[in-house]
């Protein structure tokens, strides 16, 4: 039975969509348990979202299929008083409250920081939400495209023509998932040695701004500011995208050696001398005159072909694929990285969901069970929470962690 490192750990998470749903989903991926808290008869948005419409109608749109495989659903209205006391008693026996709501919607209901820190000092509670929980943009509307528009992002994807552009998937809630789970994870981490929990606010903007990387610190350190260059990179040449017989081809000949490597593998070991690629800084200021004699010469061969004897030489390229020939790939199959579950409506199909790229121990880290059916585990409401709320469930849990037996068990829906 392979060990993940977050077994264990109790998750709370009413999020929706993505950016929260891709967090959990993480923490799932790592062992921990989600309770996914979805509103009665409606439920997570991106239930709805999809390219099949009878997914969609049942409550099982691909959107939702893709990051909440693994996670248990229970509906809860958190104005019912009794559903109040349920949500209250389950923050007891979390390790990690997790949402994605508007800055300040989940302390207007009720449960601010402060109080969800007296009804469970080891409390995570993590926010992520578009601007973070202050400031003066803090309750604006986001959804990804509006954060790809505010952070740079788009004015730097496409050509000086085309941009700015969205990039093709949604990538700030995926970033700001990513960044949320990290954090929690390392909050966790933390509360072993303190014994305290803590109040995580997880900014997409900032983190979107903060994974641009290159093209932000060359502005705040060199002054440089960043444009659009669509299939080439920037930080050197020759690096992009290439012409072979029947299509695209990446070539990323970043340092020199590589360089003379790509000349001498494609016939033109003249290119080496030539004064105008003589180094990396000319080779920049002439990328297009470079990339016209590289294409010519990239012609005689297929980009497999080409992939092939570049790579053995060294020297990085690769197809472009599309997603299905990416899916493909053999060498995701023989990491595991794709993993067969039924589909959450008993009907017999087979969903096919994505690990995150990790192994452990040579094991990757795939969903197990398949995403809910909306409320699948209402029956299971009151045995789930006398198993979150037993004493001594913390015990071994993290290096440091003390028993859970302290937890007082608040009842009742009223408003703090």
């Amino acid at each position: 039975m392979q060990h993940r490192p977050l077994e264990g750990v109790r998750v709370v998470d009413l999020t929706n969509v993505l950016a929260g749903p891709y967090c959990s989903y993480h923490l799932m991926l790592l062992g921990a348990e989600i309770v996914k808290i979805e509103i009665p008869g409606r439920g997570d948005l991106a239930r709805h979202l999809g390219p099949d419409p009878e997914l969609n109608a049942a409550g099982i749109g691909a959107s939702f299929l893709a990051q909440n495989a693994g996670k248990q659903s229970l509906e809860l209205n958190l104005k019912d008083p009794d559903d109040r006391s349920t949500f209250q008693d389950l923050v007891c026996g979390a390790d990690v409250l997790l949402e994605n709501f508007r800055a300040g919607v989940l302390a207007r209901m009720g449960f601010d920081w402060p109080y969800l820190h007296t009804l469970n000092p080891r409390l995570v509670y993590c926010a992520i939400s578009g601007f973070g929980q202050s400031g003066p943009m803090s309750q604006a509307p986001a959804y990804d495209q509006i954060i790809q528009g505010l952070s740079g992002m788009m004015s730097i994807t496409g050509t000086p023509e085309s941009a700015p552009l969205r990039v093709g998937f949604p990538i700030c809630d995926t970033v700001g998932g990513l960044v949320a789970a990290l954090a929690v994870a390392g909050a966790l981490v933390g509360r072993s040695r303190t014994g305290e929990g803590s109040m995580l606010d997880v900014s997409m903007l900032e983190a979107s701004i903060s994974a641009m990387g290159w093209a932000v610190s060359n502005y705040l350190v060199s002054g440089v500011e960043p444009e659009p260059m669509g299939d080439q990179n920037a930080t050197a040449a020759p690096s992009g995208t290439f012409d072979a017989a029947d299509g695209p081809l990446n070539i990323a000949a970043n340092r020199q050696e590589q360089f003379e490597t790509l000349c001498r593998l494609v016939e033109r070991p003249d290119l080496v001398t030539d004064i105008r690629f003589a180094d990396r800084e000319v080779r920049k200021r002439h990328r297009e005159q470079l990339n016209d004699e590289l294409n010519r010469a990239l012609a005689g061969k297929t980009a497999l072909e080409w992939e092939q004897i570049l790579s053995a030489a060294g020297v990085p390229a690769a197809r472009i694929l599309t997603v299905p020939q990416a899916l493909a790939l053999t060498q995701l199959e023989h990491r595991g990285f794709v993993t067969e579950l039924p589909y959450p409506d008993h009907s017999g199909r087979r969903l096919h969901a994505t690990g995150n790229g990790v192994q452990i121990d040579g094991q990757p880290l795939i969903p197990i069970d398949p995403p809910p059916l909306l409320g699948q585990h209402n029956s299971e409401r009151e045995a789930l929470l006398a198993r979150w709320l037993a004493d001594g469930h913390a015990d071994g849990l993290l290096v440091g962690e003390q028993s859970r037996g302290d937890h007082a068990v608040i009842k009742g829906g009223s408003t703090p």
